[in-house]
């Protein structure tokens, strides 16, 4: 946990930007029976980070008995460093109504929350959940949820390929996907668990951005933080025509342009502008026209989040 905070550091340093959020694991992480002793050594390592650390932390269901343990440890102790707090096998908003009151007897009462998608069920109530004021991010939990069909979706279904191809495990992807961008907000993609293959992870990281529409993804190895980072980012010739519409759509006073023989509105600026703040996120360089527009820069959530388990 420690050495991903101090890399964090590093590459905030290096990209001039943070380009991703730590996790500190309370669910996955913490052993059985020790549930107690690893929450308080999350709150620990959460209130030493760096003021300009982005640490969040995963405590356990609602319904595990160690939830409210988890709460009163670290978010008791530690909200108020905390980017956010992630609560896994979210079922339903009432699940959010209780992590709410959970948090209002602590210092992250205002510290928004990220939810992890992990049954059939939940994906049906995707749209409820994401509406949620308090719900910043949906994550998917591909693990979990294949094995919540009880066998009817092989176990390839969790690899880096069957995950991309087997019809439920797409479609639930999708809902997740469309879910956060009805309400603005954030959909966050899987682990991938072949993280020594780092072709086949940066395959699946462009994947879930360009075809299923994701603008963020779990990590579960500092290597995989950067085939991430290249996947999520727009091409140099996609920045570098942003670039042009958006500095002369800027000198037009945003009204309608011809650019290479092609019509611009604010519609398409929209999105052109939404090019450069990816390539912002992820750490590209931007031409010297564009980068004032985002310095200092500052956003509720970057594109890789790192898990501690």
């Amino acid at each position: 946990m420690r050495k991903s905070l101090q890399l964090q550091a590093e590459m905030t340093e290096e990209f001039g930007a943070c380009v991703f959020d730590v996790t500190l694991d309370c669910e996955d992480g913490a052993p059985a029976g020790g549930e107690a002793d690893h929450a308080a050594m999350v709150a620990e390592i959460a209130l030493a980070a760096p003021a300009s650390a982005r640490v969040a932390v995963r405590v356990h269901a609602v319904d595990h008995a160690s939830f409210a343990q988890d709460i009163a440890l670290i978010a008791g102790q530690a909200g108020h460093r905390l980017c956010h707090v992630m609560v896994p096998k979210i079922e339903s908003v009432h699940d959010i109504d209780v992590i709410e009151k959970a948090l209002q007897r602590t210092s992250a009462v205002h510290v928004p929350l990220q939810v992890l998608i992990e049954s059939p069920a939940a994906v049906q109530r995707a749209f409820d959940i994401a509406a949620h004021s308090r719900v910043q991010s949906l994550s998917f939990g591909l693990m979990d949820f294949v094995s919540s069909h009880g066998g009817a979706i092989p176990a390839d279904a969790m690899g880096v390929e069957g995950q991309f191809t087997h019809p439920l495990v797409v479609r639930a992807k999708l809902e997740i996907a469309s879910a956060c961008h009805a309400y603005g907000k954030v959909p966050s993609h899987c682990v991938v668990t072949e993280f020594n293959d780092t072709l086949a992870l940066q395959a699946a990281a462009r994947r879930a951005a360009q075809t299923l529409g994701f603008t963020r993804m779990w990590s579960i190895h500092p290597g995989q933080i950067r085939p991430i980072l290249e996947a999520f980012s727009p091409l140099e010739s996609e920045v570098d025509k942003a670039a042009r519409i958006i500095d002369a759509a800027v000198r037009a006073e945003w009204a309608p342009i011809s650019f290479a023989g092609q019509l611009h509105d604010r519609a398409s600026y929209r999105y052109f502008w939404q090019v450069l703040e990816r390539a912002h996120q992820t750490g590209r360089h931007l031409p010297s026209e564009m980068a004032g527009y985002f310095q200092p820069f500052h956003s509720p959530v970057h594109p890789v989040q790192l898990e501690n388990v």
